[in-house]
């Protein structure tokens, strides 16, 4: 029986990946609350996900990476308070905002000029980014202003067939990602989730 639950997995995996690859929207399990994403090197997939989910387009979409080093091909600038958070949290449910690279497309950075990442802790996320081949997008598998999805089920009650697959691997147990800016001297929190502010100050000062 648990052979058939694992092969089941690898399969939808297998199938997220290529649907990726192909410009669809794959909802995804990770270590916080479902994930919606796309190939953040089609620009007409990550456009899709401001539709829908009727997000605005003025909004930053965050960017999921499966390794550190990968941070650096999105990023202008790295402080070493940045990864000093980078190495204590990550992989988990840590996002953080950077200085964005021109090279990260307008469409990502809702015309920002900063990028958010994340290296989340769950081998779903992580075989579909490896898969792909780059970072992909991965906001909340949810319609803005409702709650975040924690199971498949909840994805579809959301967004009925809008979406190209949704991978169920069972019921998410976390909160969103904590949110920290560190584009400036002192780590700004602009979401406390997962992770506390008060772990977060037993590595740096944190406003």
């Amino acid at each position: 029986m648990v052979d058939k639950v694992v092969l089941n997995i690898q399969e939808q995996i297998y199938r997220g990946i290529s649907v990726l690859k192909t410009g669809g929207l794959v909802a995804f399990p990770t270590d916080t609350v479902y994930g919606l994403g796309a190939s953040s090197g089609i620009p007409h997939a990550v456009e899709r996900i401001y539709k829908v989910k009727e997000r605005s387009p003025s909004l930053a979409l965050p960017l999921l990476m499966a390794e550190p080093s990968q941070i650096g091909d999105v990023a202008s600038y790295v402080s070493p308070l940045a990864w000093r958070l980078v190495r204590e949290f990550l992989p988990g449910a840590l996002t953080i905002v950077l200085p964005s690279l021109k090279s990260v497309s307008s469409i990502i950075t809702g015309g920002g000029k900063t990028v958010a990442v994340r290296i989340p802790a769950h081998p779903v996320a992580i075989a579909l980014i490896k898969g792909v081949g780059m970072p992909i997008v991965g906001t909340s598998a949810n319609l803005s202003g409702q709650p975040s999805a924690l199971t498949a089920d909840e994805v579809h009650s959301q967004f009925g067939d809008k979406l190209d697959l949704v991978i169920d691997s069972g019921r998410c147990r976390a909160r969103e990602s904590t949110i920290v800016d560190v584009t400036g001297e002192v780590p700004k929190l602009l979401r406390e989730g997962a992770i506390s502010k008060a772990e977060l100050s037993k590595v740096c000062e944190i406003i």
